[in-house]
């Protein structure tokens, strides 16, 4: 018979239920009844500063471990708070259940203190969310909603929960299984459709491997390692791809799209078949759609339908987890002969060879940010987790550190949302705690959730965070530079001199390093490495004017990709075009 305790008592029991160890989150009114006998539950409780910070952390989690991450927040500015965090876990295919308090039900549409229906304000950015009007089914929608999260395309789901129905008493029975109708996520690839792509990459020329994140998100690692192996096609991982492929394989070009490498941009855009595998389409990888790969047939594989055709047209669609159709075309492949595709490598290498990434360093003997990541990647190594916020530190952290590993690179790459690094680094932390976790941040980002380092002393979650202080916002900057006559409209940060970053790491519970020379980067990378009872935060004060080559201008084609040929900080940058 089931048993009668409050609401509040079901959604803490339900989410032990549903294996939660950890919640990122902060109490307020409305969700105050669940934090009574969240006072008394197994699950971890992590006090975040900002609702913001839960909802990254709980992605950061959700990124390294491949389980669901949970915040939890209260009504009205509690909830609208974890809305940037939702949107980012929506679009990057994260799995996090976001529960937040309500208004009590009789006062839901009148304007309420801290009222906000925060159902209707998710509802394009979550894959499902809910609204509980009665107890006796918060065990059921909890268990649906962890199902939802991390099935099929992973994602977020919300649960609203009103205080009145946490207060009043409900029935608790956990469901024994979760039948949803109409959600049946295909996991299985069309047999048919398996064979004729396995035929088509057989007959290919000049063919590619077009990697997304939906291979990481599927646990699909080892399985493209065995199809590119057995193919010997070239591999492109995109920027939520990064450590799906090992960067040291000859067979990986590299990072393609906006600020991709030459040789794998150059290398969709002269292909004759694209092995699309988790990927989307997106537009800082295809630049101008309708020049994207002209010459290309397209072989689309994704575990949403909606995804297969939005962007391009798919010559032969499969729907279905990545580490079944991959699986099932090196089943279908190994009856095949192998694609004769040596004269294609010696064009992708001449031009690997050609356009090499790089980096020059600045005249004026400051320090470069690209050699400053590229030392702490060689420093820290390939087993580590690295996290990055949003903009030219991102870019280069994704270009000049070698990711060898799946799930050691974490960023927001749909949503771009800077702040991101310090919350998702700390969930990042709390899900793999014997792993290295730096987050790579610019001195804009940075001062959006700092906060949450108060959060990581308190709690004992010693990440590192590596500061790349330019003084300005550097991506808005750079497109300054090259697009608005170097007009630097509100873009200065003056954050050289304040904050200071060393003693704001000291006074939220950390400790603060700085390194302004090349000759220190070493030193104080390995410093860093040695503290490892509290966060630590490096001040890397960079050249102010260095910028992230290659690119492909916004809008522009793939076909116009720029490389720099001097990046002196007097601005002599001559950009020239790639030749074909």
């Amino acid at each position: 018979m089931p048993e009668q305790i409050t609401g509040a008592q079901s959604l803490i029991r339900s989410l032990e239920h549903a294996g939660v160890d950890v919640i990122f989150g902060i109490p307020g009114g409305a969700i105050l009844p669940a934090y009574d006998p969240l006072y008394d539950s197994p699950m971890r409780h992590i006090l975040v500063r900002h609702e913001q910070g839960a909802g990254h952390a709980a992605s950061g989690y959700a990124y390294v471990t491949g389980r669901v991450g949970v915040c939890m927040a209260t009504s009205g500015p509690g909830a609208t708070n974890l809305v940037t965090a939702i949107a980012d876990a929506y679009m990057d295919s994260v799995p996090i259940v976001a529960v937040t308090g309500q208004v009590p039900r009789p006062a839901i549409g009148t304007d309420a203190f801290q009222e906000a229906d925060i159902s209707g304000i998710t509802m394009p950015i979550v894959k499902h969310n809910y609204l509980v009007t009665d107890g006796d089914d918060i065990p059921r929608v909890i268990a649906e909603a962890f199902h939802i999260a991390g099935t099929g395309r992973p994602g977020p789901v919300l649960v609203d929960v009103p205080k009145d129905v946490l207060q009043a008493p409900a029935e608790f029975s956990w469901p024994a299984s979760v039948d949803l109708r109409g959600y049946r996520p295909v996991l299985r690839p069309h047999n048919k459709q398996v064979r004729e792509a396995a035929k088509l990459i057989s007959q290919s020329r000049r063919p590619v491997l077009y990697v997304g994140g939906g291979i990481l998100r599927a646990r699909a690692a080892a399985e493209l390692h065995q199809l590119a192996e057995l193919t010997g096609i070239p591999v492109v991982t995109t920027l939520m791809a990064r450590g799906a492929f090992p960067d040291s394989h000859r067979q990986h070009l590299g990072m393609p799209g906006m600020h991709g490498t030459v040789a794998a941009v150059t290398a969709l855009q002269k292909s004759d078949l694209l092995i699309t595998l988790g990927a989307r389409f997106d537009d800082r990888v295809t630049g101008k759609l309708a020049s994207f790969a002209p010459g290309a047939a397209v072989i689309h594989a994704d575990i949403d339908p909606a995804e297969i055709g939005k962007n391009r047209v798919a010559d032969i669609p499969i729907v279905g987890n990545a580490k079944e159709v991959v699986a099932e075309l090196v089943s279908a492949l190994r009856d095949l002969p192998k694609p004769d595709i040596e004269g294609w490598w010696q064009q992708i290498d001449k031009w690997r060879d050609t356009y090499p990434l790089g980096f020059t360093e600045p005249a004026d003997g400051s320090l470069s940010p690209q050699y400053a990541i590229q030392r702490l990647g060689k420093i820290v190594g390939p087993e580590a987790i690295y996290v990055a916020g949003v903009g030219q530190h991102q870019m280069w952290a994704a270009q000049f550190i070698s990711y060898e590993h799946p799930d050691t690179w974490v960023n927001s790459g749909g949503l771009g949302t800077m702040g991101y690094a310090v919350p998702a680094a700390m969930g990042a932390k709390v899900g793999r705690p014997d792993t290295t976790v730096w987050a790579i941040d610019g001195d804009g980002c940075f001062q959006m959730t700092n906060q949450e380092l108060v959060t990581c002393a308190i709690e004992g979650i010693p990440i590192k965070v590596a500061i790349i202080n330019n003084g300005s916002l550097g991506m808005v900057r750079q497109w300054q530079t090259l697009f608005y006559d170097a007009r630097y409209s509100h873009t200065t940060l003056h954050s050289r001199r304040v904050p200071d970053f060393v003693r704001l790491a000291e006074a939220l519970g950390g400790v603060g390093l700085r390194c302004e020379s090349a000759a220190d980067v070493d030193g104080t990378v390995e410093k860093a490495m040695s503290i490892n009872d509290v966060p630590v935060v490096v001040d890397f004060v960079v050249h102010h004017d260095a910028m992230v080559w290659p690119m492909v201008a916004a809008g522009a084609s793939n076909d116009d990709i720029k490389v720099a040929r001097d990046t002196a900080p007097d601005f002599d940058y001559d950009m020239g075009e790639v030749t074909q």
